[in-house]
């Protein structure tokens, strides 16, 4: 099985997070891993993601990625941080071949036929959604990889846990990413243990 298809089925979710505080990272991380979400994405969105990313995967159990990747330095620095797989909101030639020659599980992100088409020729077939309910929801995914059957997806953007079962009712869709798990701010370890637990508990096609 394709290395990125191994983090996809992990969990139904992948929690999205945007941590802003170091000293938050592993509490996260923990009440997550504890309530069964053990892939993570911390998005490179603060100053301090590369150091969380650090913090994180100290916690046993977790697998730790990086999130809003946009080029071939966030990349390297994502790696050097230890990250375990790579998520970008697009996808280029020069960071998907990047993503490539470093052998690490690479789920970049599409909205399109062109976009899809582009990953394919990368010899690419695992693809984020997003962002999935800007870009035409469930009917535009279903539209869209009705002609890419090799394809799966990881839909995210706008969904929430009401949302999620909906989304994995759809065969090509392996897991969906949320940012619901995790508030903004001072971590709540027994509410993101809940949220993860009821997320951890959703079902596949």
């Amino acid at each position: 099985m394709n290395p990125i298809e191994v983090i996809m089925r992990t969990s139904p979710v992948i929690p999205v997070l945007v941590i802003e505080d170091v000293a938050h990272a592993r509490p996260i991380a923990e009440a997550l891993v504890a309530g069964g979400l053990r892939v993570l994405e911390v998005t490179l969105r603060t100053t301090a993601a590369l150091d969380v990313i650090r913090e994180m995967k100290k916690v046993d159990g977790a697998i730790v990625g990086a999130g809003t990747v946009l080029n071939e330095a966030d990349l390297r620095a994502s790696l050097n941080a230890g990250a375990e797989f790579i998520v970008s909101p697009g996808l280029t030639e020069p960071l998907g071949k990047a993503a490539i020659a470093a052998g690490v599980p690479f789920l970049p992100g599409i909205a399109n036929a062109g976009d899809i088409m582009r990953g394919l020729d990368l010899g690419l077939s695992h693809f984020k959604f997003f962002p999935a309910e800007a870009s035409g929801g469930l009917a535009a995914l279903k539209a869209l990889s009705a002609p890419f059957a090799q394809a799966s997806f990881c839909p995210t953007g706008g969904i929430s846990l009401e949302t999620a079962p909906l989304w994995l009712a759809h065969e090509p869709v392996l897991c969906v990413g949320g940012s619901w798990v995790v508030g903004r701010g001072a971590p709540d370890r027994a509410a993101i243990t809940d949220a993860a637990m009821r997320s951890a508990a959703l079902t596949r096609a």
